[in-house]
């Protein structure tokens, strides 16, 4: 855990979230600042600064957040209508939390390009 990530404290309980799934390596809780009806975000428990930090030795881990979020995007029912994972990297890609999150985005059409 990093002390100063706002992720890591919301991991540790220290910041309230509404969570979605949790598992022994991955937590999933809604967006606070939604950019679509359904906007929920899948970290690591691992302290990854974003996803250029990953090394082979987090292939398992990497895959595994994939597949959870499949999971949540089809409990949300978004399967069927589709929708977008987003991984931000670094200040120029949209990174504003340096914790490793994918964000799931549907409920609604997502247009292209997106910014």
């Amino acid at each position: 855990m990093a002390e100063d990530c706002l992720f890591c404290k919301i991991i540790a309980g220290e910041i309230p979230s509404n969570k979605v799934y949790s598992d022994d390596q991955v937590y999933a809780f809604r967006d606070i600042n939604p950019a679509a009806p359904t906007h929920i975000l899948i970290i690591p428990r691992k302290h990854l600064t974003d996803v250029s930090a990953a090394s082979g030795e987090d292939q398992a881990l990497l895959g595994h957040l994939l597949l959870k979020a499949n999971e949540v995007a089809r409990a949300e029912g978004l399967a069927d209508a589709g929708y977008r994972y987003v991984i931000n990297t670094g200040k120029d890609g949209g990174q504003t939390v340096f914790h490793l999150h994918l964000h799931i985005l549907g409920g609604r059409h997502l247009d292209w390009p997106p910014g």
